[in-house]
């Protein structure tokens, strides 16, 4: 008798270690697309980031002039290592990147000076580089002689950058539903082999209130235990995949991670919450017939 009550007891008690698996594999894969969102949308800031824009000075502007135009980029919130090139950093650049054979024609530096700046991710688009181009000139009549900047590399950065933006956009979404669907599935199942569990103590008088807290603050701390294992299973991969491929270093977020482990604790405590809560209100609301 005290063996089949051992028995009974070990086959009555909720076994959530599936459970959690189970959802800390679907949180997991959802961080590592979230993970690869974040990485494009940092690879298409590294690269508006790093294009170039040229103020052109006139040969007749004078330092005052070009000191003044250069503190006035500088104080552009959105400008970023603002250098100023006179003619001989002009000759070295190019030089290093081209033929010098041009010094056995010339004698003199045909090369102008400029004032070279890089602008913040946000602000390189074709119609803001031009607005920013119209305000120098404004400000600085006679001092800039051009203003330029890679406008079919600006436009092709901005539309891929965009269009990839958009197609992990309806990904994500896509994944989220499945997400969603995957927790509640796995939930439902791990909660349908306690439904007798969860029956007998309606019936011996048990209110659905005494029944379901239990099991939810369980379910709580189930969330949480899968989505902390998710997390340190997509640092771990993240961290692997910078240590061996180091050009992922220059991408990593901190702000972007910590907001997706933080959504991925969201996802996983309130998902398994609302569908451990569900099944258990489904089973109290059954028959005892309708159980088998």
């Amino acid at each position: 008798m005290a063996q089949f009550g051992k028995a009974s007891s070990k086959r009555g008690k909720p076994n959530y270690t599936g459970a959690i698996i189970g959802v800390a594999l679907v949180l997991f894969l959802f961080g590592i697309v979230g993970w690869f969102f974040l990485n494009l949308r940092k690879t298409g800031d590294y690269f508006k980031e790093n294009i170039q824009v040229h103020a052109w000075l006139n040969r007749d502007a004078s330092k005052k002039q070009i000191d003044s135009l250069k503190n006035y980029i500088s104080s552009i919130p959105y400008a970023n290592r603002v250098e100023y090139v006179t003619k001989e950093m002009a000759v070295q650049k190019w030089n290093a990147d081209n033929d010098s054979t041009w010094k056995q024609f010339l004698s003199n530096n045909p090369l102008p000076e400029s004032i070279d700046f890089y602008v913040k991710a946000d602000y390189v688009e074709r119609d803001s580089l031009n607005h920013l181009a119209l305000n120098l000139q404004d400000a600085y009549p006679g001092v800039i002689s051009e203003f330029q900047f890679p406008t079919e590399t600006v436009s092709k950065v901005s539309s891929f950058v965009k269009t990839a933006a958009v197609i992990f956009l309806i990904a994500a979404i896509l994944l989220t539903i499945l997400v969603v669907f995957s927790i509640d599935n796995t939930i439902r199942l791990a909660m349908y082999s306690n439904r007798f569990l969860i029956k007998t103590m309606q019936m011996v008088g048990a209110t659905r209130w005494f029944i379901s807290k239990p099991i939810n603050q369980r379910a709580i701390v189930n969330g949480l235990v899968a989505s902390l294992i998710a997390i340190i299973a997509v640092w771990g991969s993240v961290f692997l995949v910078e240590q061996f491929i180091p050009d992922f270093k220059q991408l990593h977020d901190t702000r972007g991670m910590l907001l997706l482990f933080f959504i991925i604790i969201i996802l996983g405590v309130t998902i398994t919450l609302v569908s451990t809560h569900r099944s258990v209100v489904k089973y109290l609301r059954m028959k005892l017939d309708d159980l088998y």
